[in-house]
């Protein structure tokens, strides 16, 4: 499924809805919510949310905010091994669960989300820096 079939079935309040349900759950995320800064919820929501439009739309607003995406340079700072990416797909999938409609969309972004979060990935297989049950 291509990028602009997704962006023109969700548009950019399907995208925002996405992101807000994506952060209503790392807030309380115990695996990778610390991750987040505190203070700038709000700020991350944003980020990504326009990350996304972006990817999707070609929306310029993230490249006039903040320039190329550089995700793996902006992520390098986080210790990011198997189960924080996995985590955060879980996580991403709840949100899809909740907002995205169309199976068919849910799955090209499931699919899109599992290459991004195993690409962020940045610690040794088999390690993991955090603890987790």
């Amino acid at each position: 499924m291509n990028e602009e079939l997704i962006y023109a079935t969700l548009g950019e309040n399907g995208f925002t809805e996405l992101t807000r349900a994506f952060y209503k759950r790392m807030r309380v995320d115990d695996l990778i919510g610390p991750m987040y800064p505190a203070d700038d919820w709000k700020g991350s929501e944003e980020r990504l949310r326009d990350f996304l439009l972006f990817r999707f739309g070609a929306d310029q607003r993230y490249l006039e905010k903040r320039g190329h995406p550089r995700l793996r340079g902006r992520h390098m700072p986080f210790k990011i091994g198997k189960a924080e990416a996995k985590r955060w797909v879980e996580i991403m999938g709840e949100a899809a669960d909740e907002v995205v409609a169309d199976p068919g969309i849910r799955t090209a972004l499931m699919a899109f989300f599992t290459q991004v979060a195993d690409f962020l990935r940045n610690q040794p297989e088999g390690e993991s820096p955090c603890k987790h049950a």
